[in-house]
C-alpha cells in the first residue's frame, strides 16, 4: 500500500475496543482517524501502551458532535477528550505548529487536513507513526527503520525540533534509556549545541523526564546527559561527581560512575533510584587526600543528604519523596563496620525509621555491588547478617519504636503523671529499656517503673 509516496507497512496492532470505537465513529462520519505516537510505538515493540491517543482530520467541534460526553481539554491546540465509561481518550486534530517563542510552546497552531504534516511536527521518528486497521501502520519518517536499528532520531532537522521545544532534548535521552537505543549522531550533536536552552523549561517538566530516565532499564544513560552538557543545566552537582576520582581500595570508579553503576544495581522504584543518584553527591565537597594520595570523604552522608534535599526541592519534588530519599542517603553508610546483634539492629530501626529501614538493605547492597572487589564478599555477608537479624526482630514482634511500646502517654497520665515534656522524656526512657531488652516490653513492668519514679 502506498501513502502519499511512502510505503505503509502491513503490521497488525490490537487496538482496544473503546479506542477502535472512537476511530471507527470518526471514520464513519467521513473523516480520517488514527492511533498515534507512543501507543503505536509501544505496540510495535510488544509493550502494553498506557494511553491511546488519537489524531484526526476532524476539527474539535466536529469531534464533539460525534460523541455525547467530551471535555474541552485544549481546544486552542485541537484537543478534545472523549469519555467512554470510566475511560478517557485524547483526540487531537491534525495540526501544524506556529512559531515557538519560549522553547516549549507554539504561539499558535494551524489545523491541517494532512496526516503527513501532523506527523512531521513530532519529536522523534519512533513517536511519529500512526495506525488504524484500514490503512495499517503509517510510517512516513522512518520510525520502524530506527526501531529495527535501535536508534533515537529526530523527525527532520534536530536543531529545529529542539529549538521548538527544549524539553525534547531530555525526552530523546530518556527514550534512549528506556529502549536501550543509541542516539543518532546529528541528533546527539544538536543536543550538545542546544542543551543550555533547557534553562527555559520548568523544573516540574524536567523532574518528570529525570524520573523516567533514572527509573528506566538503563539509568546509566544519564552519562549521555553529562557528556552533552545537559546535566550541567539542571544538575551541576552530578557533573562535579563525574569529575571527582576515588583513589581508594574500596572503589574502582569515579564518584559519578559509581553513582551510575549503583543505580543499575537497584530495582527501578523512584525513591530507590533517586537515593542512589544522591547517596554520594556530597563527596566532591568532602574530598580530602592523605600523604599517600588516598582519597577520603569524611562526613559525606550528611552533606549528601543536605544536598539531596536542596536539589529535590529545586526540582519541585513532593515532600514525602524528599524526606524518604534524605533518610536513605543519610544512613546509607550506617553500621557498615559494625558486627550486628539484635540490640544494635533494634536501635538502628528506631533511629532510621520503621518505614525507611527495609529499603536501606537494597540501597546498601547496590552501593556495595558498585564498588571494587576489595572485601566485597565480607561486606555482603555483614549486610546479610543485618537483614537476617531484622527479619527475626519483625517475626518476633519486638518493639522498635514508641508506636509498639506496651504503654502510651495516656497510661502514664492515668498512673499519675502530668502531661508535658517530662511525660515524653519518661516514654523515651522506657523505650530505651525495651530497645536493650525486648522482654521488658510489658504493661505491668513499664508502669511499675513509672510508679517507682513517681
Amino acid at each position: 500500500m502506498i501513502f502519499r509516496g511512502k510505503e505503509v507497512r502491513k503490521i497488525r496492532i490490537q487496538i482496544p475496543e473503546k479506542a477502535r470505537y472512537i476511530i471507527d465513529t470518526i471514520t464513519a462520519a467521513g473523516y480520517e482517524a488514527y492511533a498515534v505516537g507512543g501507543c503505536v510505538r509501544d505496540s510495535v515493540l510488544g509493550r502494553e501502551p498506557q494511553d491511546w491517543d488519537i489524531t484526526t482530520s476532524a476539527r474539535p467541534e466536529q469531534v464533539k458532535a460525534l460523541f455525547p460526553r467530551t471535555v474541552d481539554t485544549g481546544l486552542q491546540h485541537g484537543t478534545v477528550t472523549v469519555l467512554l465509561g470510566r475511560e478517557s481518550f485524547e483526540v487531537t486534530t491534525y495540526r501544524i505548529d506556529g512559531k515557538y517563542e519560549d522553547s516549549r510552546h507554539p504561539r499558535e497552531v494551524f489545523f491541517t487536513p494532512s496526516l503527513k504534516e501532523d506527523l512531521k511536527r513530532r519529536d522523534l521518528t519512533v513517536n511519529a507513526m500512526a495506525y488504524n486497521d484500514r490503512a495499517g501502520l503509517v510510517d512516513l519518517y522512518g520510525g520502524m527503520k530506527d526501531i529495527e536499528a535501535g536508534v533515537i532520531r529526530c523527525v527532520g532537522d534536530p536543531l529545529q525540533r529542539f529549538r521548538e521545544d527544549a524539553l525534547r532534548i531530555l525526552r530523546a535521552i530518556r527514550f534512549s534509556a528506556q529502549l536501550g537505543y543509541t542516539i543518532d549522531g546529528d541528533t546527539l550533536e544538536a543536543i550538545r549545541r542546544l542543551a543550555p536552552d533547557l534553562r527555559n523549561i520548568s523544573a516540574e517538566r524536567i523532574q518528570v523526564e529525570l524520573v523516567k530516565l533514572v527509573t528506566s532499564s538503563h539509568p546509566e544513560y544519564l552519562r549521555i546527559a553529562y557528556d552533552t552538557g545537559v546535566t550541567n543545566v539542571f544538575l551541576p552537582e552530578f557533573d562535579r561527581a563525574m569529575e571527582t576520582p576515588q583513589n581508594h581500595p574500596h572503589h574502582c570508579y569515579s564518584v559519578g560512575e559509581h553513582i551510575l553503576q549503583s543505580m543499575r544495581e537497584i530495582s527501578p522504584q523512584k525513591v530507590l533510584r533517586l537515593a542512589m543518584l544522591f547517596h554520594d553527591i556530597g563527596k566532591p565537597a568532602t574530598l580530602s587526600k592523605n600523604e599517600d594520595g588516598i582519597t577520603h570523604f569524611h562526613g559525606h552522608p550528611q552533606v549528601s543528604a543536605d544536598m539531596a534535599v536542596k536539589i529535590l526541592r529545586r526540582l519541585k519534588f513532593d515532600n514525602d519523596t524528599i524526606q524518604m530519599v534524605r533518610r536513605l542517603v543519610l544512613y546509607h553508610d550506617y553500621g557498615n563496620n559494625a558486627e550486628p546483634d539484635q540490640r544494635i539492629v533494634r536501635r538502628a530501626v528506631n533511629r532510621i525509621g520503621e518505614d525507611a529501614f527495609p529499603a536501606l538493605f537494597a540501597v546498601k547492597r547496590a552501593d556495595i555491588l558498585a564498588q571494587s572487589s576489595y572485601q566485597k564478599k565480607e561486606k555482603l555477608e555483614r549486610l546479610e547478617s543485618w537483614e537476617r537479624l531484622y527479619g527475626q526482630i519483625i517475626e518476633e514482634g519486638q518493639c522498635v519504636s514508641l508506636r509498639t511500646l506496651a504503654v502510651t502517654g495516656s497510661d502514664l497520665i492515668e498512673a499519675g503523671m502530668r502531661p508535658g515534656r517530662e511525660l515524653g522524656d519518661v516514654l523515651q526512657q522506657l523505650l530505651e529499656l525495651v530497645l536493650d531488652d525486648p522482654t521488658l516490653n510489658t504493661r505491668e513492668y513499664l508502669l511499675d517503673q513509672v510508679k517507682k519514679r513517681l
